[in-house]
């Protein structure tokens, strides 16, 4: 049995969500409907130009009977639109409806000067028309722009006996677009489940019936509204599969609520009104530079957004979990050749997803290693130059890694690199380092190890020093060997503080991004990609923008599977 007092907080969090879904579904039909409007309104324009060509045509081109027929066309069309009729031959204005061109100005006229850009109109049309019929094609030439004011500036050309004789130009003023539409739909969506589930709380107290029945209201709210709203919008069959997302948000918003996570955050903000009035201004950055980046990018993963749709609106190219499955059903990594050798699809996922692992892994653990090796080195009591070590070996990590791996590559450069150069002193041959997936492979290794031992070892050193030299005396009195002490007390010691900065290192060379990116570039054949070089030449080579982010959010995913497994079995972290 339900506390009747929480037939409130369930009647708010369905008001709240019923709220976000059908606010954005009314900004998504608002949308709809004005793009509705501009295609409509495009499509009228040329239907009026067409009309006016015709008629011009048939009234023979010019004189009388043309201008007959414009100021019979005028009349039918809203006021603020302008026809003109220019004749090539001669530069003639034969008609026109502007307001300008009466009394002296009156057509039938000369073009003066400053109205060349009508006669160039005329011959560009002219032009375009005859390239079209070289082609082959008999359609009707009309060129219409988009104006800044939101209205259209048509041409069409006019035939007589086959050639062109004259172009009609149209200034077209904008249509106000329609209101938006569904404005009296969401007041009904609203207000009608907020009524129906008023009426069944007071019915009942009972938390399952509350639950279910603010579930189907909400439902029912929202499909209500999507399918008035979008007979209102023009929207079509789409809408429904367009507003899933809103829908999607609008019941995270209503469990947010029912389930008392929306109390309990209210509770929190109230009791700890002054720590939260601090970090405001840090909140605030990181929903605008970090949260909804992030969140934009995961919708985008669910759409095909490319290169040619990116001015049309997420909904319009919404295809759910298709990059997904397009990403994880490419299974063919490795195939057999004709003549029985192995060939390796290195554009495969799976392939990418391998070689970035390894490259974690073997990063990772060199760098740990060498790290905690030098770090036990400087911690050593009456080390001489122990400062001037300790400057000399953070160098690599204080330079800037693009840098630093300018060099590597420049120095396994087979022609002037000094690697090979080394490599030819003892008699040995050259090597084309970028030729081999495993010795390009090799020259990214050594790159990232040179840059990544430095930060281990500072995060080692720091909590050697940390630790009591009480402990070490007892356990050598004792009898522990070196080796036990390390094992028993260095290495636990170290566990804190060495987890974290593992957990941090994998995720730092996961998306290692630079040391690919410049040292091996992906070769040869994009076979030392690793996943988040790969999503950018997804989306900066191939333009695949939703493709690309559904590979980031993946990527994304996995370490966060990663870094809670890992923190999760360690425990590194639970006494801090």
């Amino acid at each position: 049995m339900a506390d009747p007092s929480h037939r409130a907080r369930f009647l708010g969090g369905l008001a709240a969500g019923l709220v976000v879904a059908i606010v954005l579904s009314w900004a998504w039909f608002r949308g709809a409907s004005e793009a509705g409007h501009e295609v409509r309104s495009r499509a009228e324009a040329v239907r009026a130009l067409g009309t006016l060509a015709s008629d011009v045509e048939k009234a023979g081109g010019e004189g009388e009977g043309a201008r007959a027929a414009v100021a019979a066309w005028q009349r039918q069309q809203p006021r603020g639109t302008v026809a003109r009729v220019v004749v090539l031959s001669g530069a003639r204005l034969e008609a026109s409806t502007d307001p300008g061109d009466t009394g002296a100005r009156a057509a039938p006229r000369r073009l003066g000067h400053e109205e060349k850009p009508f006669f160039d109109r005329a011959v560009r049309v002219r032009g375009l028309t005859a390239e079209r019929r070289a082609a082959g094609s008999k359609e009707p030439v009309v060129e219409v722009v988009l104006r800044d004011d939101g209205g259209f500036s048509l041409a069409a050309p006019v035939e007589r006996e086959g050639a062109i004789l004259a172009a009609v130009e149209v200034e077209r003023p904008p249509t106000p677009p329609p209101a938006p539409p569904g404005l009296l739909a969401a007041l009904l969506a609203l207000a009608l489940p907020l009524a129906a589930f008023w009426a069944i709380g007071r019915a009942t107290s009972r938390r399952g019936p509350l639950v279910a029945a603010a579930l189907l209201l909400y439902a029912a709210g929202v499909a209500g509204y999507a399918v008035w709203g979008a007979r209102l919008a023009g929207a079509g069959a789409g809408a429904a599969r367009a507003l899933l997302p809103a829908a999607a948000l609008g019941l995270a918003v209503l469990l947010f609520g029912v389930l008392g996570a929306a109390g309990r955050v209210w509770a929190s903000l109230a009791r700890n009104r002054a720590a939260y009035l601090y970090i405001v201004p840090a909140m605030l950055g990181m929903v605008v530079l970090v949260f909804f980046p992030f969140l934009y990018g995961v919708a985008l993963s669910f759409t095909d957004s490319n290169i040619y749709n990116t001015n049309q609106p997420l909904p319009d190219i919404w295809i759910g979990l298709r990059n997904y499955l397009a990403i994880v059903s490419d299974v063919h990594v490795v195939r057999r050749a004709a003549d029985g050798s192995l060939v390796f699809n290195y554009l495969s996922f799976y392939w990418t997803l391998f070689f970035t692992i390894a490259w974690t892994v073997t990063n990772v653990a060199i760098g740990v290693t060498s790290g905690l090796v030098l770090a036990l080195v400087l911690n050593t009591k009456g080390l001489a130059l122990r400062p001037i070590y300790r400057v000399l070996l953070i160098l690599p990590w204080a330079t800037p890694n693009y840098i630093t791996a300018l060099i590597w590559k420049g120095m396994f450069h087979r022609q002037f690199g000094v690697v090979n150069q080394a490599m030819a002193i003892v008699g040995l041959e050259p090597i084309s380092w970028f030729d081999s997936p495993f010795t390009s492979y090799l020259t990214a290794l050594t790159t990232n190890a040179w840059l990544s031992f430095p930060f281990m070892m500072m995060v080692a050193l720091g909590a050697l020093q940390s630790i009591p030299a009480d402990i070490y005396e007892a356990a050598r009195v004792d009898g522990a060997t070196r080796w036990q002490r390390f094992v028993s007390i260095t290495l636990p010691s170290l566990k804190p503080a060495l987890v974290p900065a593992v957990i941090l290192s994998v995720v730092w060379t996961f998306n290692m991004f630079n040391i690919i990116f410049l040292v091996t570039a992906g070769e040869p054949g994009r076979a030392t990609e690793i996943l988040i070089t790969q999503a950018y030449k997804y989306a900066f080579e191939q333009y695949r923008y939703g493709y690309a982010a559904a590979y980031s959010t993946i990527i994304f995913a996995l370490l966060l599977v990663y870094g809670v497994f890992q923190n999760r079995v360690t425990r590194a972290t639970e006494g801090i």
